[in-house]
């Protein structure tokens, strides 16, 4: 088995005069990510690759999210992955995943959220429609694809074990 999480960046700041791509991120949002990477640490889910947006509110989610892990996986900047669609995000994950068991990729809205309705299966789209379209800011998708290579990954095969947010984390419900 193969295990793709996938993290939409955290709350990012109002553009005033940086362009998208500069943005950081806004207190509470720099909270929800280190909160959000205290969760993947204590759940058992440390990937051995990252992959994230070079986007500065992505790079800052994953920067503080990978301090909740003893050794940080490596990370790879991928420019690709600001503004990708699905299919894009997919060829990522083909190309990038090697020998990891686990693969993570730290980006952006509306893409992550089509990518994960796109990779899971119908039985997991049906149950979990409204989480799938609308991956809040730092919201994590946990997808188990079946056993080979992450070259042959494709839509409507993966399970979605789990989803979780900053605001499901708060109000305890986990």
């Amino acid at each position: 088995m193969r295990r793709l999480i996938l993290f939409r960046h955290a709350k990012a700041e109002p553009p005033d005069g940086l362009s998208d791509h500069e943005r950081g991120l806004v207190e509470s949002g720099r909270a929800a990510a280190a909160a959000m990477g205290r969760w993947l640490a204590a759940n058992g889910l440390r990937p051995d690759v990252a992959l994230c947006s070079t986007a500065a509110r992505a790079r800052a989610t994953w920067e503080l999210a990978s301090e909740a892990f003893e050794d940080a996986p490596e990370v790879r900047f991928e420019g690709g992955i600001y503004g990708a669609s699905p299919e894009t995000l997919l060829a990522l994950t083909r190309r990038a995943g090697g020998d990891a068991g686990t693969l993570i990729i730290v980006g952006h809205n509306p893409g992550l959220g089509q990518f994960v309705e796109m990779l899971a299966t119908k039985d997991a789209r049906d149950g979990s429609k409204e989480q799938l379209e609308a991956l809040p800011t730092a919201g994590v998708a946990v997808l188990d694809l079946p056993a080979g290579e992450w070259s042959a990954t494709a839509f409507g095969e993966a399970r979605l074990a789990r989803t979780m947010t900053p605001k499901i984390l708060k109000d305890g419900d986990e």
